[in-house]
């Protein structure tokens, strides 16, 4: 009985020549992040064990994002708190205000997660870096503790689902539609605890951005993590972006699968999370009444990247965000931002009526920079739509590609954006 992708990576770091679903064992650590929000917990634990200072001060990243530049003095003190520690302890990675970026997007594009490694962070959507053929997972922030103090954590091996990805994504069709409709098919808890391992010959179709939008959202579908072969795509990116040397694994032939499915890129059309879980998705086309909106959030972890920046601008071009209506974009990094800027695409979004923020976690998780209040409705490229997310609890979320929520933006309804080509 052969071992999954995952089961792969974690043998090699558990330094076991076979490991099976459900196996505990602990596993040596490539990179242990943390951001704002969880990491002053982390310091804490840390600080009640008897050891010194941390395993190693090169695979550690700390990314202040969720709450910087500093909304109040409670997010000023957080900051403070992993600041100090970052100096103390001498970390490589930490990124102040200025070189920060939404840690998701950032560690890629730093060169910091490459294909073969183990990566655990304290925040949900770590899962991320599997689109580059790594095994990384959200752990909460007493096991960063211990990751950061000893380099080691345990994990079960999980069992695993795979998705076999064929045909070509239509225009205007996205990672967005692709990670939503699985979720709209299998439920948010459909993927509890196993790996999501993405095969097939659609990948080729499908652009990096496209990958770590899909392996970001695995945790929605209840994954412990989501992973992608390394094809030339995947090469090509860490080349550019890394100079650590990475370790290509592919699973067996005969490695065993709880579940399969087969999902044609070619049928699928743009689709959108309904309140209040992401796993109630219709298609536009099912969308029969005008659902009239208030906001729109193009951003975040999940659709943050230099395409989504570009895919936005392309509808906003030459149109105008609908009277009454706020649009908010955020570049994910302070790369993505001024490589937006030189081709132009921030003009085009003030120009529409948007306002552009810097890089920031901020609306996604309810922090700042566009909470909602009673009764509103937001279409939001973010990965969650639960109640109160993004502010009062009777406001309402619906989760779409940078391509329907800027349509939406300039019709101020859900709109789609295949419409426009019309």
């Amino acid at each position: 009985m052969g071992m999954t992708m995952t089961q792969k990576i974690l043998a090699a770091h558990a330094g076991l020549e076979k490991v099976e679903a459900g196996q505990l064992i602990e596993a040596d650590l490539d990179l242990v992040l943390g951001n704002d929000i969880t990491s002053p917990v982390a310091i804490k634990e840390m600080a009640k064990m008897n050891t010194e200072g941390v395993f190693d001060k090169d695979k550690i990243a700390l990314v202040p994002d969720h709450f910087v530049p500093n909304k109040d003095i409670k997010s000023a003190e957080h900051c403070k708190c992993v600041r100090e520690f970052a100096r103390r302890n001498e970390i490589t990675n930490y990124f102040e205000v200025g070189e920060m970026g939404i840690e998701h997007a950032l560690l890629p594009e730093k060169g910091l997660t490459v294909a073969g490694d183990v990566i655990i962070g304290a925040d949900s959507h770590t899962c991320t870096y599997g689109a580059l053929g790594a095994f990384s997972t959200g752990v909460g922030s007493t096991d960063m503790a211990a990751g950061m103090a000893t380099g080691k954590a345990w994990f079960k091996v999980p069992g695993a689902i795979k998705f076999n990805l064929t045909g070509k994504p239509s225009k205007w069709i996205s990672g967005k539609d692709v990670i939503l409709h699985i979720i709209g098919m299998i439920g948010v808890d459909g993927a509890l605890y196993k790996s999501m391992e993405f095969v097939g010959d659609g990948i080729r179709n499908l652009t990096m951005d496209d990958r770590f939008t899909i392996a970001n959202m695995a945790i929605e579908a209840g994954g412990k993590n989501g992973i992608f072969p390394v094809d030339d795509l995947t090469v090509a990116y860490m080349k550019e972006h890394a100079t650590r040397s990475f370790t290509v694994y592919e699973a067996d032939e005969d490695a065993v699968y709880d579940e399969e499915y087969t999902i044609d890129l070619s049928e699928l059309k743009p689709t959108v999370a309904f309140p209040h879980l992401p796993e109630n998705t219709k298609t536009v086309d099912e969308i029969t009444e005008d659902i009239a909106i208030d906001q729109v959030v193009i951003g975040s972890c999940t659709n943050g990247r230099i395409d989504d920046m570009r895919i936005a601008a392309s509808i906003l071009k030459d149109r105008h965000v609908a009277k009454g209506m706020r649009c908010i974009v955020i570049p994910a990094t302070q790369a993505v931002y001024l490589q937006a800027m030189e081709e132009g695409l921030l003009k085009t979004f003030i120009e529409a009526g948007a306002v552009v923020s810097t890089p920031t976690c901020g609306p996604c998780l309810g922090g700042y920079m566009g909470i909602l209040a009673e009764n509103e409705r937001c279409v939001s490229t973010t990965n969650r739509n639960f109640v109160g997310r993004m502010g009062h609890v009777k406001s309402e979320i619906y989760l779409a590609s940078p391509a329907v929520a800027a349509a939406s933006a300039v019709a101020g309804k859900i709109a789609d954006p295949r419409k426009l080509d019309a």
